[in-house]
């Protein structure tokens, strides 16, 4: 068997819900609800793709392109394999497609088959291949079999899934005996409007298979059956019942419950922290007013309003280099995240083409590299940072290095398994060259910018030269219990959107209301914001002026909690099982915790810092002069 490469035309899609058939109903033993598309009978497994590259006009006769993809675990979305590694029929040369970059990301791989669809043609049990089954292939598919293997088909960019087989259990008075049945034919229902495909439906024949139980040579016939049927549906509304099925009332009305409880908690905390600022903060003012008027604080310097540490809370922090590359690559990662989540709800990620999602993560990541290399090389210049070159490589590394290695060794897991989830040379050279010629030099230019625009740190409080000595504290000041305290209501607010987008990046369900999770998103850097304000108040309040990193590590651990839902997740709401499955999952979500761990820091510190900086403006007393404190009373 030759396999040669023509280019393609095809995208390739998300995997979308399976639609269970009642053949392999019995493979199911999962506490995972198997979803299933909404209109559709549940003995059919099918999904929708586009293709923009053709416009899918046929006349009678005409053949219509059809691939196949890959194979692997329905519980294990990541472990998939090369259709042709199981002894299925195969043409004598095997066309490979070529694949962009995203594809290569998702594990696609798009080889030709025999099969041969004619447009308005009907075929009943057309002969697809007679082979005999060796000891390995009838273990390879037995194994399979017990694993829940499934197939991924395409028809004129219509996506298709099938499982391969099922396993039967027979109870005898000696004990339990399974026996492993593989489908050798296929009824292909293909839905047409005028000239076009619209809908096609897969189903296995209960009467067409064979066994796989015994270690031994098996002889075999694969078959498949098409009927072409008409159907009023128009072509470009042929994916609107597989995309509306994320539309469901029961899945909307749990989406809109998660909304109202966020903003319902997100409003009590904003009114209980203004009421405690308002009444807080006018008693510290109208307490040094009054002292004021009465000049016992004519010969003092400038004041702090809220303690006695005027002199310190704008002290630089330690390892102000490491601190300006963390927060240039939060605001960085920030800005992705909001990139992205604005392109979904414009509706350029339609769920059937999930290629362009990945090529778009991508290319927007490589875009916005600017970004950071301008906000951490400003803002170390800011702290009076000398070496910015140094700032920019750590600025560079300090989440890309992490996400290298994790990349690295992950990708060197699936290539000993042998799967398609390992990255292609070709798509590793493609990212060589996105970062190197692109991401690098964009990062570069934007530390130049930054070191040129970057202004002197305006600080309404001059920094005493010898730092005051932080008092004692009790234990839940501790950064510990604080990092606690401040991540688990931002954890609450995304809860619920958690279950949805793990069950979809790591499942087969389909996550397309975007609106939702921008609302949700917003939500979350209020409360991100609002905690970190509050918890800063409490410990400069305490006379602790070591403010900076603890900020920004209360705000980030928020994705230290969504690390702990990763590991819920796996053990009590998916199948995922096997070396490969958990270490892409786990190692993955290390990373996506670890940037938004970033990004949400980078929040809590700003607000952080423009509630100190209000704060200090409106407690400045200059001798002899009242203006500050008449406009710190009236202010608040």
């Amino acid at each position: 068997m030759s396999i040669t490469t023509v280019r393609g035309t095809q995208e390739v899609t998300l995997k979308v819900k399976v639609k269970v058939s009642s053949y392999f109903s019995s493979t199911f033993g999962s506490n995972q609800q198997r979803p299933v598309p909404s209109g559709q009978p549940v003995n059919n497994l099918v999904a929708a793709k586009e293709s923009n590259a053709s416009d899918h006009r046929y006349n009678k006769g005409d053949i219509v392109p059809f691939y196949a993809n890959k194979v692997g675990p329905y519980s294990n979305p990541r472990e998939t394999y090369g259709y042709y590694d199981l002894a299925y029929c195969s043409p004598d040369t095997v066309k490979e497609e070529n694949l962009n970059l995203g594809e290569m990301l998702n594990g696609d791989r798009l080889v030709s088959t025999p099969y041969k669809f004619e447009f308005l043609v009907d075929k009943v049990y057309e002969v697809l291949c007679n082979k005999t089954l060796s000891k390995t292939d009838v273990s390879k598919f037995r194994n399979a079999i017990e694993k829940d293997y499934y197939m991924q088909l395409h028809f004129d960019d219509l996506p298709l899934w099938a499982f391969i087989g099922r396993q039967q259990n027979n109870y005898a008075n000696e004990g339990v005996e399974s026996i492993f049945i593989l489908g050798t034919h296929f009824e292909f229902v293909v839905f047409y409007n005028m000239d076009r495909v619209i809908e096609v439906n897969l189903k296995s024949d209960d009467s067409s298979f064979v066994h796989m139980t015994e270690d031994k040579e098996v002889n075999v016939g694969f078959t498949y059956s098409v009927s072409w049927k008409m159907t009023q549906q128009p072509f470009d509304q042929r994916m609107e019942k597989y995309i509306g099925s994320s539309f469901l009332p029961h899945h909307m009305s749990v989406h809109h419950q998660s909304i109202t409880f966020s903003s319902v908690a997100l409003l009590i905390l904003f009114i209980v922290l203004l009421t405690f600022y308002v009444l807080v903060l006018r008693k510290d003012i109208s307490k040094y007013y009054f002292l004021n008027q009465t000049q016992l604080y004519y010969h003092l310097p400038i004041r702090f309003i809220i303690c006695n540490i005027h002199g310190d809370v704008f002290r630089f922090p330690k390892h102000k280099s490491l601190f300006a590359a963390a927060l240039g690559s939060g605001t960085h990662l920030l800005l992705l995240i909001i990139s992205i989540l604005v392109l979904g709800f414009l509706g350029f990620f339609p769920p059937y083409v999930r290629g362009v999602f990945w090529n778009a993560l991508i290319i927007v990541y490589v875009v916005t590299s600017i970004v950071s290399g301008y906000a951490s090389v400003s803002f170390c210049s800011q702290l009076e940072g000398t070496n910015w070159m140094k700032n920019l490589l750590l600025t560079g590394g300090i989440f890309f290095v992490p996400l290298f290695l994790t990349f690295g060794f992950l990708n060197s897991v699936a290539i000993s398994y042998g799967t398609t989830a390992a990255l292609p040379l070709i798509g590793i050279v493609m990212l060589s060259v996105l970062w190197i010629f692109v991401s690098s030099p964009l990062l570069l230019l934007g530390g130049i910018i930054g070191k040129n625009k970057a202004s002197d740190f305006q600080a309404p409080c001059r920094t005493a030269k010898c730092p005051k000595e932080v008092p004692r504290l009790r234990w839940y000041r501790g950064v510990v219990p604080q990092m606690a305290l401040a991540g688990i209501l931002p954890f609450g607010v995304i809860y619920i959107q958690l279950y949805y987008i793990f069950a979809t990046v790591w499942g087969h369900r389909i996550y397309t209301i975007y609106s939702i999770l921008f609302v949700v998103f917003i939500l979350l850097l209020i409360m991100t914001a609002l905690v970190s304000v509050a918890l800063t108040y409490f410990q400069l309040a305490a006379e602790d002026h070591e403010w900076w990193w603890r900020s920004f590590f209360r705000g980030g651990s928020t994705g230290l909690f969504i690390y702990g839902y990763c590991i819920y997740y796996y053990f009590w709401r998916s199948d995922m099982t096997g070396f490969m499955q958990t270490s892409f999952f786990f190692g993955y979500m290390a990373c996506v915790s670890y940037g938004i761990f970033l990004a949400l820091g980078s929040v809590a510190f700003g607000a952080s810092l423009l509630f100190v900086g209000l704060v200090a403006e409106a407690g400045v007393e200059t001798p002899g002069s009242n203006s500050s404190m008449d406009k710190a009373h009236h202010r608040l």
